[in-house]
C-alpha cells in the first residue's frame, strides 16, 4: 500500500512524521505585535474623531449595563454612548 500524504487513517504510517506547527510569518514577538496593533487602533479612532473615556462603576451597575447591552444586541460601549447622548443632547 502506498503512503498517501492526505491519508490520516493509518496512524502507523505517520507515527514518525514530524508535523510543523503554525508558521512564524512575523519576525516580531506577540507582545510587540499587540503593542503595534493597539497603537494603530488608537490612530484609527483619532482619525474618526473618537476619544477614550474610562470610568469605574460598582459591580451591580456593571452587570446591569452588560445585561441591557445583551438584550439590545449592542456592545456595552455603544449602550453607554446611547445613554449619554439621551441625557446630553436636547430632544
Amino acid at each position: 500500500m502506498a503512503k498517501e500524504l492526505t491519508d490520516r487513517t493509518t496512524i502507523d504510517l505517520f507515527s514518525e512524521e514530524k508535523r510543523p506547527g503554525r508558521p512564524k510569518t512575523n519576525p516580531l514577538s506577540r507582545e510587540q505585535q499587540l503593542k503595534i496593533n493597539k497603537r494603530n487602533q488608537i490612530k484609527r479612532d483619532k482619525a474618526k474623531g473618537l476619544r477614550r473615556v474610562e470610568l469605574k462603576v460598582e459591580q451591580q451597575l456593571f452587570e446591569q449595563l452588560n445585561d441591557l447591552a445583551l438584550q439590545q444586541n449592542i456592545s456595552r460601549s455603544e449602550l453607554i454612548v446611547y445613554i449619554l447622548e439621551q441625557q446630553l443632547i436636547p430632544q
